[in-house]
């Protein structure tokens, strides 16, 4: 079974985190969210509170086929002072894990210096963190080889949840979740 570890942060984008987390569970990736903190609870830039999974000193991440960071401010900039998370990011960028980060928090892998020559996109305002990057300001989604995804914001959840679907169980699962859930109408009603 694929794993994915989503990182919490207070002031975390709630729907950046959660829309991805509902469509690789729906695909049947395990998905554990994890609190960057010694509390289980997370409060998101938009008051909603999230109990995570579990804490960030409780996991060993040997399994970790991708590493999240979801976006939101102060979310991004709490994710980039954990020391540790911030190890693990750069250790299992040298082993090759995929790394997906949404909206502000690709500044997070750029202030890493984990994007160089890479192409990403990111929240309108925060190019200048994503040091010597490629960037797309234009995409809603950048796949960068194998290992790396990076999503503009909001508007990107869902479609980045497909895309690490697709990339982890295969286009057919992909596209089996998006009729699952209607994605695909594109008429409304008046």
């Amino acid at each position: 079974m694929k794993n994915v570890y989503v990182f919490l942060a207070n002031g975390f984008e709630e729907i950046e985190a959660l829309a991805p987390v509902d469509i690789l569970r729906r695909a049947g990736v395990e998905v554990t969210t994890v609190s960057i903190y010694e509390d289980m609870t997370v409060i998101g830039a938009h008051d909603v509170t999230v109990m995570a999974d579990t804490i960030f000193s409780l996991c060993d991440y040997d399994d970790a086929d991708v590493l999240f960071l979801p976006g939101g401010m102060p979310g991004a900039a709490n994710l980039l002072r954990s020391e540790d998370l911030c190890e693990l990011l750069q250790k299992k960028a040298r082993e090759e894990v995929t790394l997906a980060a949404i909206c502000a928090a690709p500044s997070v892998l750029g202030e890493l210096e984990l994007l160089k020559g890479r192409k990403v996109t990111c929240y309108p305002g925060f190019e200048e963190h994503l040091l010597e990057a490629d960037i797309d300001k234009e995409a809603l989604i950048v796949k960068d080889g194998e290992t790396l995804f990076t999503a503009c914001g909001p508007a990107a959840a869902c479609e980045l949840g497909f895309a690490l679907v697709e990339h982890l169980c295969g286009k057919e699962k992909a596209e089996e979740v998006k009729l699952g859930m209607m994605f695909g109408r594109n008429k409304i009603v008046k």
